[in-house]
């Protein structure tokens, strides 16, 4: 057996020297591996920190120049304007886009949008492949949040600089928005070819409605356009945005988000050739609302777009068949809450012929005879009348003023129903020579209607003809009030104005102090212009309303009320130049009539009588309410003048709310005794008329005061009075 050959020293010398040398070169490796890796990383710092220093804090300045748009009660868009740069960039919320727009975009741009941060690694590493596999850039890897990144910017950079740019801001909108946010502005800012940026701007351009309900093809279409939106532009290159559509729909049956079906079925379908044109309601009461503040993104009207379509359509058709140059508007409101549903101002803005950029729901014109159902209504509130008290028709002259009505005829004696409803100018002048154009004036005030008077002119008894200037608006907000049963109620077009609206509504010393006419009064005239017969072929059920022509033929008007809505109607030209044979019955009354059609077929009855009302027959009224008193007349002979005159109003020991008389004058007023009378406050004369049994005073201030009355026997009535 051979002995082991023992091991020489030499050898293991040799060994340990080799392991040594091993051992050195791996940790020279592994150093100068660590100091490249080192450097590299020290490089790649730097470079980062420069690009971050370029880049820059996170600002979202760029995603803030939004539309401006004004949507109506339902918060369907009426009108959109263009950013200060002319673009379409309207607002919009994720929840208010189709989902399948969604899915198929997720599917197409960023199927991992909710799962990176900003950056993903997945599609950066497959964009480099397919570019080696291909010699050309298939995909750019870049997520919906470096689109959004690259949007905000306004820079759309292709250098390897500027896509480390991109993410760096990535990034920062991901430490900084939520997801929903982040899709949000994607959805607001992406390219559709010209001035369209945001998903809304291209559906309501392209397609003519909002994102909400899409086609699959449309979806897809919306999908394709922000890639090249210039070179796939559907009112310019329709078929290469085709082709985009239907690369999307593969990808969309691809990533199981339709059927296949689904997707040939929409290949089908026909790629829009044109761009359509934006919504523009009610475009005098837009500009004015956006005018009024104009940093505000979304304006709130209280209009209806469908009833407001509807009635610019009947505008336009009615001013059309009518004649050349007329424009006509309307207005519709409803009175228990002051809302404006409705507000035409011309027959078509862009009509030059007509004027249709002039808002004649704000002009100021004559407002003909649609102000005697006021004058009559003080009467009766007063107690000079009532419905049936009979007044004359025939000749008359007040001072250098002698009135005529308009088929310059005379019908004699005549209720005062029916000269309302004969639209009669005579009586109506001699109703309001007592009731005085003053206090007419006053009560237009205190229902927030301010009647205009040339410079340092007072009013006159011309006011029963139309002598003032007022609006349809002003009109309209008067008649609101007579359908109220007096009280008055400011109009509103804007949302945000409601909840004050319904609470002013609500105090009842508000009420009062805006109140027209007493309700008793306001039903009286009620009760009359709910008979007036309807015009020729009206469409519609009844309502209460009143026509009016101007001096001239120069304004033609229609105002009716139901127990919800007030519509009023003006026809004319806005030049204020006349149109021989044009009146209110036959030119503004039948759109009247199909106006409220529109609104709804059925009709909202008005109330019944008020507590108070004479409803009983005319031969049974009392006896002063039987036949029209000038002032100074006596209402009968005999046993009427034997009996001791009474005060009347105001009642003994009663209070009166400052507010209530808003500044006018209190009526005093008187039954029985023998003209002349006498009156005195604190046992001091006032300014009367003594052929007349009332006369007005005007209170100094609160406190207690006496009033007293003296008839031409010596007669004495007297009564206290608080003043609040």
């Amino acid at each position: 057996m051979q002995a082991n050959t023992p091991t020489q020293p030499e050898d293991n010398k040799e060994s340990g020297v080799r392991a040594a040398l091993r051992q050195f070169r791996w940790r020279s490796f592994a150093l100068g591996t660590g100091v490249v890796m080192l450097a590299m990383t020290a490089s790649a710092y730097g470079i980062y920190s420069t690009i971050l220093s370029q880049v820059g804090p996170l600002s979202l300045d760029g995603s803030k120049a939004m539309s401006v748009t004004v949507v109506d009660r339902n918060g369907k868009l009426l009108r959109p304007f263009t950013t200060a740069d002319g673009r379409w960039r309207l607002p919009l919320e994720t929840k208010d886009v189709d989902p399948h727009y969604l899915k198929m975009l997720m599917a197409f741009e960023d199927s991992r949008f909710y799962a990176h941060g900003g950056i993903d690694g997945q599609a950066l590493v497959r964009a480099v492949v397919q570019a080696v596999m291909h010699g050309r850039l298939v995909s750019g890897g870049s997520t919906i949040t470096m689109q959004v990144a690259r949007l905000l910017s306004g820079v759309h950079e292709r250098t390897a600089g500027g896509k480390l740019r991109q993410m760096i801001r990535a990034r920062q909108l991901e430490q900084a928005l939520s997801k929903d946010d982040i899709l949000k502005l994607y959805l607001q800012l992406a390219p559709f070819g010209g001035n369209l940026e945001g998903v809304r701007a291209a559906t309501l351009s392209y397609f003519g409605k909002e994102p909400r309900r899409l086609s699959m093809s449309e979806a897809a279409l919306l999908v394709a356009l922000p890639q090249s939106p210039e070179a796939r532009r559907l009112d310019r290159h329709p078929k290469a945005a085709e082709r985009a559509r239907n690369r999307v729909l593969d990808s969309a049956v691809a990533a199981g988000v339709i059927s296949l079906a689904e997707a040939e079925r929409a290949k089908t379908e026909t790629v829009p050739t044109g761009r359509k044109d934006f919504p523009k309601f009610a475009p005098h009461l837009t500009e004015t609302e956006v005018a009024r503040d104009p940093t505000k993104i979304i304006h709130r009207l209280t209009l209806d777009r469908t009833l407001q379509a509807s009635l610019e359509t009947l505008a336009s058709q009615q001013a059309q068949l009518q004649g050349e140059k007329l424009s006509a508007a309307i207005i519709v409101a409803d009175h228990q809450n002051g809302e404006i549903l409705a507000q035409v101002g011309s027959a078509g803005y862009l009509d030059a012929s007509r004027q249709g950029a002039v808002d004649m729901t704000t002009a100021i014109r004559s407002p003909g005879s649609t102000l005697k159902p006021f004058i009559y209504g003080l009467s009766f509130e007063a107690g000079f009348a009532h419905p049936d008290t009979l007044i004359e028709d025939r000749p008359v002259r007040f001072g250098n003023y002698a009135p005529k009505n308009f088929d310059e005829d005379y019908h004699g004696t005549i209720s005062i129903r029916d000269a309302l409803s004969q639209s009669l100018n005579i009586p109506a002048v001699r109703a309001l020579s007592r009731v005085g154009p003053g206090k007419l004036v006053g009560r237009f005030r205190r229902a927030g209607v301010m009647a205009r008077f040339p410079d340092k002119s007072e009013p006159t008894l011309a006011m029963a003809l139309g002598g003032t200037g007022m609006t349809l608006l002003d009109v309209t907000q008067l008649y609101a009030a007579l359908a109220r049963g007096g009280d008055a109620i400011t109009l509103n077009n804007r949302m945000d104005a409601r909840a004050q609206i319904a609470a002013q509504t609500r105090v009842k010393s508000y009420v009062n102090a805006r109140r027209l006419m007493s309700p008793v009064a306001a039903w009286y005239v009620s009760d009359i212009l709910k008979d007036a017969p309807p015009p020729l072929n009206a469409k519609g059920g009844r309502f209460a309303y009143k026509t009016g022509t101007s001096y001239g033929y120069r304004d033609a008007w229609a105002i009716g009320y139901d127990g919800r809505y007030v519509v009023a109607v003006w026809v004319g030209r806005p030049d204020g130049v006349s149109v021989p044979g044009m009146m209110g019955r036959t030119a503004a009354a039948p759109i009247l009539f199909d106006a409220f059609q529109r609104i709804s077929e059925k009709r909202t009855p008005l109330p019944g009588a008020p507590k108070g009302a004479l409803t009983f027959a005319a031969a049974d009224l009392p006896q002063p309410l039987k036949r029209w008193r000038e002032p100074g007349d006596d209402a009968v002979t005999g046993p009427f003048l034997s009996t001791p005159v009474l005060i009347s109003f105001p009642p003994d020991r009663s209070e009166i709310e400052s507010s209530d008389l808003d500044g006018e004058p209190m009526v005093l007023k008187a039954d029985g005794g023998a003209l002349p009378l006498t009156w005195l406050v604190d046992d001091a004369p006032i300014t009367s008329d003594p052929h007349a049994r009332e006369t007005a005073w005007q209170p100094k201030g609160a406190g207690f005061t006496k009033v007293t009355v003296i008839d031409a026997n010596g007669r004495v009535d007297r009564v206290s009075v608080r003043v609040k």
